[in-house]
């Protein structure tokens, strides 16, 4: 009886829905901790990555336990992401069902001053290191023959242009060609790729910039506000979902009304 029953609660645990793992990148402030937020909140589990673990996101982990993993990680290295972040913390063996590209960092400057070291640098963490981890994602859903979803955090400025923010820009342009071009590559197989293109928030990049800059910003806005990095988040929860089984291969505009 003893078996009997061990195995009916085995058949039953068979039909419950499998929580899906979501590799986010940034997660330790703004956007990327707002989207590792919503990203819980729909009972998934999040590997998160940033440089450092955060205070904030420790308390993620107090409150949701095992579903909120962590790696310190520095996505500028980027020769050392198949061993560092896959091997070690989300290897072959752990099935992927999502990735969200959002880590960034930004180089604000003029075209007439544009520093070439720089310029690679942001390169690096911006456009060769979501490449890079995009692959490794895709290996891993083959693997496990998953329809994942991989969604890439784009910029308005890529549309709209903004002074200063040129080299920042095509980093995110880049980007999205990356993501379209995939789209086909592995429709196919059930993988879909999408940008989210985020228009300006109030986040630790934007920092810098002064009250009158940012609502000069807020002017070009239909809303006449900043978006709100909830807003972006429920957008990249969409395309990670079964609701957007059908979209492939777009750009997601989220950027209170800037294009």
């Amino acid at each position: 009886m003893a078996q009997k029953a061990q195995s009916e609660e085995l058949s039953k645990d068979a039909r419950q829905p499998m929580s899906k793992n979501i590799l986010i990148t940034g997660v330790s402030q703004g956007l990327g901790l707002a989207i590792a937020r919503a990203v819980l909140a729909e009972g998934c589990t999040v590997s998160g990555v940033s440089r450092r673990l955060s205070g904030h996101y420790a308390a993620l982990q107090e409150k949701h336990g095992s579903r909120a993993r962590f790696h310190a990680f520095d996505l500028s290295r980027t020769d050392d992401i198949k061993t560092e972040l896959f091997d070690k913390f989300l290897p072959l063996e752990t099935p992927l069902h999502g990735l969200v590209n959002n880590a960034a960092v930004a180089y604000d400057d003029l075209v007439s001053n544009l520093d070439g070291a720089r310029l690679r640098a942001l390169f690096e963490v911006n456009v060769f290191a979501p490449m890079v981890i995009t692959k490794q994602a895709i290996r891993s859903m083959l693997l496990h023959r998953v329809a994942g979803s991989l969604v890439h955090i784009s910029s308005v400025s890529v549309h709209t242009g903004y002074k200063g923010l040129a080299m920042y820009a095509s980093t995110k342009g880049a980007l999205e060609a990356f993501s379209k071009n995939t789209a086909r590559e592995w429709g196919e197989r059930g993988i879909r790729s999408n940008c989210v293109v985020a228009g300006f928030m109030e986040t630790a990049m934007s920092g810098t910039l002064t009250p009158a800059q940012k609502e000069k910003i807020y002017q070009r806005t239909a809303l006449k506000r900043a978006t709100a990095p909830g807003s972006v988040a429920a957008a990249v929860c969409y395309l990670l979902g079964e609701g957007a089984a059908s979209v492939t291969g777009q750009n997601l505009v989220v950027d209170s009304g800037t294009i």
